[in-house]
């Protein structure tokens, strides 16, 4: 079941995929708790295995008005593989969607780019570095 949740709420979840070993001070995300802001989490047996976030903000890459960047997708290790990733990333593109959005994107982490192709984000540019995160990629989809 997908719901949506409190900032507060993904702290967890992206700590335990994105920051693993961090100090949990790491997984607030400048916007969190912005009016404009979304997030959703996805429940197995009461727990939020899952987690997505959808901020109104506007890349200088796109030149459209109304862009959405989804920002800290991640769903528990042992649960990857089991399709909760595309049910977040459809419940987030809905939100973005009913929202007007003529631009989702995000930065993706390299291993994470054939998934979101699969659900037909293009990669923009060159790959770049985030420090102490890796290898990413900007991707966008056009409404």
């Amino acid at each position: 079941m997908i719901k949506q949740i409190q900032a507060t709420e993904t702290y967890w979840v992206r700590n335990e995929v994105l920051r693993k070993g961090k100090p949990i001070e790491t997984c607030y995300f400048e916007g969190d708790d912005a009016e404009t802001t979304m997030h959703f989490g996805i429940e197995l047996n009461k727990k939020i295995i899952g987690i997505v976030s959808v901020y109104q903000v506007n890349s200088k890459l796109f030149f459209d008005e109304n862009q959405f960047q989804i920002r800290g997708m991640a769903v528990l290790n042992e649960f990857q593989g089991n399709g909760f990733g595309i049910q977040l990333l459809a419940e987030a593109e809905k939100y973005c969607f009913e929202q007007k959005a003529s631009v989702i994107w995000f930065n993706a982490r390299e291993k994470a780019v054939p998934f979101y192709e699969k659900s037909g984000y293009q990669t923009m540019g060159n790959p770049f570095e985030i420090p102490e995160v890796g290898t990413h990629f900007v991707m966008f989809k056009i409404s």
